[in-house]
């Protein structure tokens, strides 16, 4: 009589190691890309950013008159490039502000942000990837925007006022400042969306930070009103594009940090305490 011997390596023939299924950084950003890229209202709004940013500057670059002083000298034809280049910029950081609230309250809207938190239920990275996402793609569009503002109208502008040089650090810095502008506009709009979680209630209150504020404050006869709005976003932004007296550029950049800072760690708050 023979006794039946089970093999325990053949039991184990069915066992398949399954790959590594951690949920990484890298993961998540490569999802908030997909989603920020595939949405049309994303294309749309990045489509009028870069009509409205060369439009803006040839219609200037043809009609504004040229300042008679220094008038042919290389500083006078850098810095009124400048000037043409980034003139769209008031109207784009409007754009980008509604671009800001969309991206984040849309997901509240059609229920998507369940399914995010579903996959992500640390929740933080979710905030972190988007507004890393979102201030990159705002960045590089941009700074696309006003480099080809700036060749666009660089063969009306030298008729006028003279030539000017690209690689002039008083030229391409206030361009780059313009694009960084936008882009921590776009995320302090980010930031306004997520506390919020409504579209309506984010863009009236984007808008009204950017454009009403400063106009009220600037009704009110009073000191404080005035070092107040030095100190706002729009104020602080016209230093990074070179135009501002108040503060130095590292300055103003600070002041703008800070002003993203405050609501995205307050969004952040909210996010890991509030149901989705």
């Amino acid at each position: 009589m023979t006794a039946a011997v089970e093999n325990p390596q053949i039991a184990r023939r069915s066992h398949v190691t399954m790959p590594d299924a951690r949920l990484r950084f890298t993961g998540i950003l490569r999802s908030e890309l997909i989603k920020l890229t595939t949405l049309r209202s994303t294309v749309w709004v990045l489509l009028v950013l870069l009509l409205v940013q060369i439009g803006m500057g040839v219609m200037a670059a043809l009609t504004v008159p040229v300042p008679p002083t220094g008038a042919g000298s290389a500083e006078a034809a850098g810095s009124f490039a400048v000037l043409i280049s980034t003139i769209g910029v008031f109207f784009n950081q409007l754009v980008i502000a509604v671009l800001g609230v969309l991206v984040v309250s849309g997901e509240y809207s059609t229920g998507q942000i369940r399914s995010t938190l579903t996959a992500v239920p640390t929740r933080q990275p979710v905030l972190v990837a988007k507004g890393l996402v979102f201030a990159a793609t705002s960045f590089v569009v941009s700074l696309v925007a006003v480099v080809i503002t700036y060749a666009a109208t660089w063969p009306i502008l030298e008729s006028r006022v003279g030539a000017s040089d690209l690689t002039d650090p008083a030229v391409w810095w206030p361009l780059i400042g313009a694009a960084g502008y936008l882009a921590l506009v776009g995320l302090l709009s980010f930031s306004i969306g997520a506390i919020m979680r409504n579209t309506a209630a984010g863009i009236a209150v984007s808008v009204g930070l950017l454009l009403v504020v400063p106009i009220v404050l600037s009704l009110i006869g009073a000191e404080w009103a005035s070092v107040v709005t030095e100190w706002l976003p729009s104020a602080a932004g016209q230093t990074l594009l070179g135009s501002g007296s108040v503060f130095e550029p590292w300055q103003a950049l600070l002041v703008m940090l800070g002003w993203v800072a405050v609501p995205f760690v307050t969004a952040s708050a909210l996010l890991a305490r509030r149901d989705a």
